[in-house]
């Protein structure tokens, strides 16, 4: 009998600790195993996709994020406008019971910015994603790139939307992805409308809210150094992580943990 109590004595006492410890490893690098949400924690999160793609690339971070106790909606917008993506995504931080967490990647880091004012709505997190300043639009952002960057294989304009070439899709924005996937989502690719490009921000939330920014290092669409550069603007608190462009698909831990600890962060406020 003494030898049982001591063992359950044991296993609560290494059970207390290891919890201290996960909080101390949440958040860093692509390795990271996110961790199960405080009570305090912001439990509502919102995930808006970019460009060229839909809100099914977010399945591993959904998953991880549901498995630790969060409500997580995906936002599917039909990126013709940014107007309506602002809209539609509004309409998705409505339906939520509580303070919310809004993510964006890519250009979903525009429309985040912009519905990100709404009062639900405590922190951002922008993953490999544009945030724009006021008057500022992804097409502004976009319009000088610095010498020697990479060139996303953006086709001309079919009937006023645009395609990644299929053939250098994998390449240019699903560098880590496993290859087959990155060739489902070339095929698969959702046209971009020119109008959302245009869409210009009336108010950015970050400058009235707490922002967090994952920067990829290998991104071959937003180059890294641009990234930096908005999210320094931003003040927001900053990670990067070895990856590409969809980092969300092939590293869904570390995007995870990022959001979490936004959670987390915005709780501790």
């Amino acid at each position: 009998m003494k030898d049982s109590r001591n063992v359950r004595n044991y296993f609560r006492t290494a059970a207390t600790h290891c919890g201290i410890l996960s909080l101390f490893v949440l958040g860093f690098g692509g390795s990271v195993v996110a961790q199960t949400a405080p009570t305090s924690a912001v439990k509502n999160i919102v995930l808006v996709h970019g460009g060229f793609v839909d809100g099914s690339g977010w399945e591993g971070v959904y998953k991880i994020l549901k498995k630790d106790g969060y409500m997580v909606a995906v936002v599917q917008n039909p990126t013709i406008s940014h107007g309506d993506d602002v809209a539609v995504t509004k309409r998705t931080i409505a339906n939520q019971n509580g303070p919310v967490i809004l993510v964006g990647h890519s250009y979903g880091g525009a429309v985040i910015t912009e519905a990100g004012n709404d009062p639900k709505v405590v922190g951002l997190v922008y993953v490999a994603a544009f945030a724009p300043d006021k008057g500022e639009s992804v097409s502004t952002l976009i319009a000088n790139p610095p010498p020697g960057a990479p060139q996303p294989p953006i086709l001309p304009p079919q009937d006023g939307y645009l395609f990644l070439d299929k053939a250098k899709f994998p390449a240019s924005f699903a560098g880590d992805v496993k290859p087959d996937a990155a060739a489902f989502m070339a095929d698969s690719q959702v046209p971009w409308g020119v109008e959302a490009l245009n869409g210009k921000i009336s108010e950015p939330a970050w400058k009235t809210k707490p922002s967090w920014y994952l920067v990829t290092t290998e991104d071959r669409m937003i180059p890294p150094d641009a990234q930096r550069t908005m999210s320094k603007r931003a003040g927001s608190t900053v990670i990067e992580v070895k990856g590409s462009h969809a980092i969300y698909v092939s590293q869904p831990k570390a995007v995870a943990a990022l959001i979490e600890k936004a959670a987390q962060g915005v709780a501790r406020k």
